[in-house]
Protein backbone atom coordinates (compact mmCIF):
# COMPACT_ATOMS: atom_id res chain seq x y z
CA UNK A 1 0.00 0.00 0.00
CA UNK A 2 1.40 3.37 -1.10
CA UNK A 3 1.83 6.05 1.32
CA UNK A 4 -0.98 7.91 -0.79
CA UNK A 5 -3.41 4.87 -0.42
CA UNK A 6 -2.63 5.05 3.69
CA UNK A 7 -3.15 8.96 3.82
CA UNK A 8 -6.63 8.67 2.14
CA UNK A 9 -7.51 5.75 4.77
CA UNK A 10 -6.20 7.65 8.12
CA UNK A 11 -7.46 11.20 6.98
CA UNK A 12 -10.78 11.83 6.97
CA UNK A 13 -12.85 13.35 3.71
CA UNK A 14 -14.30 16.90 3.32
CA UNK A 15 -17.28 15.83 4.02
CA UNK A 16 -16.56 13.80 7.32
CA UNK A 17 -15.34 16.86 8.76
CA UNK A 18 -18.55 18.90 8.01
CA UNK A 19 -21.33 18.66 10.56
CA UNK A 20 -24.77 19.71 9.85
CA UNK A 21 -26.32 21.78 12.45
CA UNK A 22 -29.99 20.80 12.73
CA UNK A 23 -30.63 23.32 15.15
CA UNK A 24 -34.63 23.73 14.30
CA UNK A 25 -37.20 23.41 15.93
CA UNK A 26 -38.99 20.61 14.33
CA UNK A 27 -38.85 17.36 13.31
CA UNK A 28 -40.27 18.32 10.03
CA UNK A 29 -37.81 21.05 9.86
CA UNK A 30 -35.10 19.09 10.24
CA UNK A 31 -36.50 15.74 8.06
CA UNK A 32 -36.54 19.06 5.15
CA UNK A 33 -32.83 20.14 5.77
CA UNK A 34 -31.64 16.29 5.80
CA UNK A 35 -33.55 15.76 2.49
CA UNK A 36 -31.73 18.79 0.97
CA UNK A 37 -28.47 17.56 1.85
CA UNK A 38 -28.98 13.72 1.53
CA UNK A 39 -26.85 13.07 -0.92
CA UNK A 40 -23.85 15.38 0.14
CA UNK A 41 -24.10 15.36 4.12
CA UNK A 42 -23.14 12.70 6.25
CA UNK A 43 -23.18 13.81 9.67
CA UNK A 44 -26.02 15.49 11.40
CA UNK A 45 -25.54 17.58 14.88
CA UNK A 46 -28.82 17.10 17.23
CA UNK A 47 -28.81 19.74 19.87
CA UNK A 48 -30.75 21.23 23.00
CA UNK A 49 -33.38 22.54 20.78
CA UNK A 50 -34.68 19.64 18.59
CA UNK A 51 -33.61 16.95 21.04
CA UNK A 52 -36.46 18.67 23.33
CA UNK A 53 -39.38 19.17 20.97
CA UNK A 54 -38.24 15.70 18.81
CA UNK A 55 -36.76 13.32 21.52
CA UNK A 56 -34.60 10.64 20.87
CA UNK A 57 -36.99 8.83 18.38
CA UNK A 58 -35.80 11.30 16.40
CA UNK A 59 -32.06 10.54 16.93
CA UNK A 60 -32.67 6.82 16.25
CA UNK A 61 -34.66 7.66 12.98
CA UNK A 62 -31.00 9.72 11.73
CA UNK A 63 -29.05 6.77 12.67
CA UNK A 64 -31.66 4.32 10.96
CA UNK A 65 -31.02 6.20 7.76
CA UNK A 66 -27.41 5.58 8.29
CA UNK A 67 -26.47 9.17 9.22
CA UNK A 68 -23.85 9.50 11.51
CA UNK A 69 -25.24 11.93 14.65
CA UNK A 70 -23.77 14.49 17.12
CA UNK A 71 -25.59 14.57 20.30
CA UNK A 72 -24.95 18.08 20.99
CA UNK A 73 -26.41 18.05 25.24
CA UNK A 74 -23.29 19.14 26.94
CA UNK A 75 -24.05 17.02 29.77
CA UNK A 76 -23.01 18.47 33.20
CA UNK A 77 -24.14 16.95 36.21
CA UNK A 78 -22.64 14.52 39.24
CA UNK A 79 -20.63 11.73 38.13
CA UNK A 80 -22.86 9.13 37.93
CA UNK A 81 -26.16 11.15 36.24
CA UNK A 82 -23.56 12.01 33.38
CA UNK A 83 -22.09 8.12 32.69
CA UNK A 84 -25.84 6.87 32.80
CA UNK A 85 -26.91 9.30 30.23
CA UNK A 86 -23.86 9.18 28.70
CA UNK A 87 -25.15 5.04 27.99
CA UNK A 88 -28.49 5.74 26.99
CA UNK A 89 -26.47 8.37 24.14
CA UNK A 90 -24.38 5.16 23.16
CA UNK A 91 -27.73 2.72 23.15
CA UNK A 92 -29.13 5.28 20.74
CA UNK A 93 -26.29 4.48 18.49
CA UNK A 94 -24.97 8.17 18.49
CA UNK A 95 -21.26 8.74 16.64
CA UNK A 96 -20.73 11.60 18.85
CA UNK A 97 -21.46 13.08 22.12
CA UNK A 98 -20.26 15.88 24.42
CA UNK A 99 -19.84 16.56 28.51
CA UNK A 100 -18.66 19.86 29.89
CA UNK A 101 -15.14 19.61 31.19
CA UNK A 102 -16.02 21.79 33.70
CA UNK A 103 -17.61 19.03 35.62
CA UNK A 104 -14.19 17.67 36.42
CA UNK A 105 -11.91 14.56 35.90
CA UNK A 106 -14.30 12.13 37.94
CA UNK A 107 -17.22 12.71 35.98
CA UNK A 108 -15.37 12.70 32.54
CA UNK A 109 -13.40 9.40 33.43
CA UNK A 110 -16.39 7.61 35.33
CA UNK A 111 -18.48 8.44 31.86
CA UNK A 112 -15.93 7.26 30.08
CA UNK A 113 -15.27 4.16 31.33
CA UNK A 114 -19.14 3.41 32.10
CA UNK A 115 -19.79 3.99 28.31
CA UNK A 116 -17.16 1.89 27.17
CA UNK A 117 -17.93 -1.37 29.34
CA UNK A 118 -21.77 -0.89 28.45
CA UNK A 119 -20.80 -0.95 24.47
CA UNK A 120 -18.47 -4.16 25.60
CA UNK A 121 -21.32 -6.00 26.85
CA UNK A 122 -23.74 -4.85 24.23
CA UNK A 123 -20.87 -5.23 21.34
CA UNK A 124 -21.77 -1.71 20.16
CA UNK A 125 -19.19 0.92 18.80
CA UNK A 126 -18.32 2.97 21.39
CA UNK A 127 -19.61 6.65 20.74
CA UNK A 128 -16.26 9.63 20.67
CA UNK A 129 -16.89 11.60 23.80
CA UNK A 130 -15.84 15.01 23.89
CA UNK A 131 -15.18 17.75 26.17
CA UNK A 132 -16.87 21.40 26.31
CA UNK A 133 -13.81 23.96 27.00
CA UNK A 134 -15.50 27.69 26.94
CA UNK A 135 -18.65 28.09 24.55
CA UNK A 136 -18.04 30.11 21.55
CA UNK A 137 -20.39 32.59 22.25
CA UNK A 138 -18.19 34.12 25.64
CA UNK A 139 -15.18 35.83 25.71
CA UNK A 140 -13.57 37.18 28.27
CA UNK A 141 -16.03 39.52 29.57
CA UNK A 142 -18.31 36.59 29.90
CA UNK A 143 -15.33 34.60 31.85
CA UNK A 144 -15.22 37.39 33.95
CA UNK A 145 -18.91 37.81 34.33
CA UNK A 146 -18.97 34.22 36.51
CA UNK A 147 -15.52 34.22 37.99
CA UNK A 148 -12.74 33.74 35.82
CA UNK A 149 -10.06 35.40 35.81
CA UNK A 150 -8.02 33.68 33.48
CA UNK A 151 -8.29 34.49 29.95
CA UNK A 152 -10.03 32.67 27.32
CA UNK A 153 -7.44 30.48 26.07
CA UNK A 154 -5.49 29.52 29.27
CA UNK A 155 -9.32 28.36 30.34
CA UNK A 156 -9.42 26.71 27.17
CA UNK A 157 -5.84 24.94 27.47
CA UNK A 158 -6.89 24.02 30.75
CA UNK A 159 -9.97 22.33 30.25
CA UNK A 160 -8.80 20.05 26.98
CA UNK A 161 -5.63 19.07 29.16
CA UNK A 162 -7.95 17.79 31.64
CA UNK A 163 -10.39 15.92 28.96
CA UNK A 164 -7.25 13.78 27.58
CA UNK A 165 -6.03 13.38 31.23
CA UNK A 166 -9.94 11.94 31.03
CA UNK A 167 -9.73 9.96 28.34
CA UNK A 168 -11.98 11.66 26.03
CA UNK A 169 -11.50 11.62 22.62
CA UNK A 170 -11.55 15.45 22.07
CA UNK A 171 -12.97 18.89 22.63
CA UNK A 172 -15.79 21.18 21.74
CA UNK A 173 -13.72 24.62 21.35
CA UNK A 174 -12.86 27.74 18.78
CA UNK A 175 -10.66 27.04 16.37
CA UNK A 176 -9.03 30.09 17.62
CA UNK A 177 -7.65 27.97 20.43
CA UNK A 178 -7.21 24.74 18.30
CA UNK A 179 -3.48 25.35 17.90
CA UNK A 180 -2.78 25.80 21.46
CA UNK A 181 -4.69 22.41 22.00
CA UNK A 182 -2.84 20.50 19.61
CA UNK A 183 0.50 22.07 21.75
CA UNK A 184 -0.71 21.42 25.08
CA UNK A 185 -2.21 17.91 24.10
CA UNK A 186 0.60 15.55 22.53
CA UNK A 187 -1.30 13.35 20.61
CA UNK A 188 -2.31 13.68 16.77
CA UNK A 189 -5.37 12.13 17.55
CA UNK A 190 -7.29 14.01 20.10
CA UNK A 191 -10.21 15.55 18.09
CA UNK A 192 -10.77 19.68 17.78
CA UNK A 193 -14.55 20.10 17.05
CA UNK A 194 -15.27 23.72 16.34
CA UNK A 195 -18.82 25.20 16.48
CA UNK A 196 -18.80 29.14 15.69
CA UNK A 197 -17.81 29.19 11.72
CA UNK A 198 -19.00 31.47 9.54
CA UNK A 199 -18.12 31.37 5.53
CA UNK A 200 -15.58 34.60 4.86
CA UNK A 201 -18.83 36.78 3.85
CA UNK A 202 -20.87 35.86 6.65
CA UNK A 203 -22.42 37.06 9.88
CA UNK A 204 -21.45 36.34 13.31
CA UNK A 205 -24.91 36.18 15.21
CA UNK A 206 -24.39 35.87 18.54
CA UNK A 207 -20.84 33.85 18.24
CA UNK A 208 -17.97 35.99 19.82
CA UNK A 209 -15.06 33.73 18.57
CA UNK A 210 -15.78 33.15 15.17
CA UNK A 211 -13.40 31.74 12.15
CA UNK A 212 -14.07 31.02 8.57
CA UNK A 213 -14.26 27.43 7.61
CA UNK A 214 -10.68 27.46 5.69
CA UNK A 215 -8.83 29.45 8.70
CA UNK A 216 -10.45 26.69 11.63
CA UNK A 217 -8.75 23.92 9.21
CA UNK A 218 -5.70 25.31 8.80
CA UNK A 219 -5.15 26.15 12.47
CA UNK A 220 -5.80 22.52 13.22
CA UNK A 221 -9.68 21.85 13.84
CA UNK A 222 -10.65 18.40 13.11
CA UNK A 223 -14.35 18.91 12.54
CA UNK A 224 -16.71 21.81 11.77
CA UNK A 225 -20.13 22.41 13.07
CA UNK A 226 -22.01 24.77 11.12
CA UNK A 227 -25.83 25.83 11.77
CA UNK A 228 -27.64 29.18 10.21
CA UNK A 229 -25.15 29.46 7.42
CA UNK A 230 -26.05 26.20 5.60
CA UNK A 231 -29.94 26.26 7.22
CA UNK A 232 -30.94 30.34 6.32
CA UNK A 233 -29.54 29.99 2.82
CA UNK A 234 -32.03 30.35 0.14
CA UNK A 235 -29.97 27.09 -1.18
CA UNK A 236 -28.79 24.65 1.33
CA UNK A 237 -27.25 22.55 -0.88
CA UNK A 238 -25.09 24.98 -2.08
CA UNK A 239 -24.38 26.53 0.69
CA UNK A 240 -23.04 23.39 2.05
CA UNK A 241 -21.43 22.86 -1.30
CA UNK A 242 -19.61 26.40 -0.73
CA UNK A 243 -18.54 25.20 2.55
CA UNK A 244 -17.11 22.29 1.86
CA UNK A 245 -15.44 23.60 -0.87
CA UNK A 246 -13.11 25.89 1.67
CA UNK A 247 -12.24 22.83 3.42
CA UNK A 248 -10.86 21.11 0.76
CA UNK A 249 -8.87 23.87 -0.10
CA UNK A 250 -7.41 24.11 3.29
CA UNK A 251 -6.99 20.76 3.98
Amino acid sequence: MTATQIEAILKPSAKERLIVALDVDSQASAREVVSELDDVAEIFKVGLQLFTNAGPGFVEELVSAGKRVFLDLKFHDIPNTVAKAGIESARLGVWMFNVHTSGGTEMMTRTREAVAEFCVATERVRPLILGVTVLTSMDQKGLMEIGEGTDVAARVNRLAELAFSSGLDGVVASAKEAAEIHAAVADPNFLVVTPGVRPTDGTKDDQKRVTSPSAAISAGASHLVVGRPILDAADRRKAFLDILGEIELAA
